[in-house]
């Protein structure tokens, strides 16, 4: 994958990120798992029974929070839509293989594009930087 000392590719970046989406989706689609009770295993006795914290009563009060910053109505058309979005992306199809011409176009590009982002970078940031602080200072650079 990549050698230590070495910044991690934008292949290995892409293929972790591609395994965290196909292991949300492995979860999504697994069946939901039956609770089983916890029973108290034979060797347990009671007194380690009594140095266990349970969280069936909150620690401290509730805050007092105020007003909802939203109206309900609003609250449930954003989750709506947001249930949407996650029934999509649930169902899109996991992404092909790479084709072997894209992955040697991509290698035949690597060297040209660290070429110009090393010669064009740094001018580009600092015209950027440049703006943005005029922008906040209200003065020009």
């Amino acid at each position: 994958m990549q050698s230590p000392g070495r910044e991690p590719s934008m292949e290995d970046i892409l293929a972790s990120i591609k395994k965290v989406i196909a292991e949300e989706k492995e979860l999504r689609s697994a069946p939901p798992v039956n609770a089983v009770e916890d029973e108290p295993l034979p060797e347990e006795s009671a007194e380690t029974q009594d140095d266990v914290l349970e969280l069936d009563e909150p620690l401290a009060p509730p805050a007092d929070l105020g007003p909802p910053l939203i109206d309900e109505e609003v609250a449930g058309q954003s989750r709506h839509a947001l249930e949407q979005l996650q029934t999509i992306a649930a169902s899109v199809p996991a992404a092909p293989q790479v084709n072997p011409l894209e992955e040697m176009v991509r290698e035949l590009l690597k060297p040209i594009l660290k070429q110009w982002l090393d010669e064009h970078l740094p001018g580009i940031v600092e015209d950027h930087v440049k703006r943005e602080i005029s922008r906040i200072t209200g003065k020009p650079l």
